[in-house]
């Protein structure tokens, strides 16, 4: 099938934002410059291409290389249509901010948003598909519509739904505010690992027994959380969110970076068979 189209796109200045790393509490300082080579991260003298090759684990967060929980930025730049950024890190760990990835959207919204030239990108032409025990993930070529089971089984709340029909139009209000989820009985854990410093009674919201411990912003607000973690691993392929529809049931990052890889891996294999042509 024919290549899209897309419209790259970057940041008109640089976006600076500061706060605690969310898992590991240490103060630091993203600067989110204009870009012209896809998306990338730098830290220590290195620069990480943001691909799935370069994830270097998916425990309780998406890392790459060493820069620890990249996921809120990347569903940030998924939403917005970022195609190319240098983000710069005084530290290994993005900022927790509010728990979700909304600062990062004003922030950007602020600075502007810059049109490119265009490029070529392959959207699957066959239905992708991935199943792991009860979770699973599939993705066609479409018109952005996104769909996000959220299912604890017996535990509350046994099962949330969440979709968006244009889910670029809808990210910004709809999905951004949706801030980092905990179950309650996994806190003593989290406090014993050092986990989660970077976050407050705020910044995340803790799911208990029969419901929520403290304030939600929306009602099936852990269904969008998990819709946001997953648009920004999968933006990884770096095929915009707009050409695909997608359905994910119970998926967390590590699921959701292997079919990024999937994605990206597919999108590779039809450029290469269209240059041939």
């Amino acid at each position: 099938m024919s290549a899209v189209q897309v419209t790259r796109q970057t940041v008109k200045s640089t976006v600076t934002l500061s706060g605690r790393g969310l898992h590991s509490g240490e103060p630091v300082e993203v600067r989110i410059h204009p870009g012209h080579a896809g998306i990338a991260f730098r830290f220590g003298g290195q620069r990480v291409e943001a691909v799935p090759e370069n994830v270097s684990d998916t425990t309780r967060c998406t890392r790459l290389g060493e820069v620890s929980t990249i996921e809120h930025l990347m569903s940030a730049f998924a939403g917005l249509e970022i195609t190319d950024a240098e983000v710069e890190l005084s530290a290994s760990e993005l900022p927790g901010l509010d728990g979700s990835s909304v600062e990062y959207v004003q922030a950007i919204e602020s600075a502007g948003i810059d049109p490119l030239d265009t490029k070529s990108v392959f959207p699957p032409f066959k239905r992708a598909f991935m199943q792991q025990d009860s979770i699973s993930l599939a993705a066609a070529r479409g018109e952005g519509h996104w769909r996000f089971e959220y299912l604890t089984g017996d535990r509350w709340p046994g099962s949330q739904i969440f979709e968006a029909e244009r889910v670029h139009v809808a990210y910004p209000k709809e999905i951004a505010p949706a801030r980092t989820l905990v179950l309650e009985e996994e806190l003593p854990f989290i406090r014993q690992a050092g986990l989660g410093r970077g976050l407050d009674e705020t910044s995340a919201l803790v799911l208990g027994a029969s419901g929520y411990r403290n304030a939600s912003r929306f009602d099936d607000e852990p269904a969008r959380h998990k819709l946001l973690d997953l648009l920004g691993d999968l933006y990884l392929s770096g095929i915009p969110a707009r050409l695909l529809n997608v359905v994910a049931v119970r998926s967390g990052h590590r699921a959701n970076v292997a079919f990024a890889k999937l994605l990206a891996d597919a999108s590779r294999r039809q450029e290469a068979h269209a240059e041939h042509e």
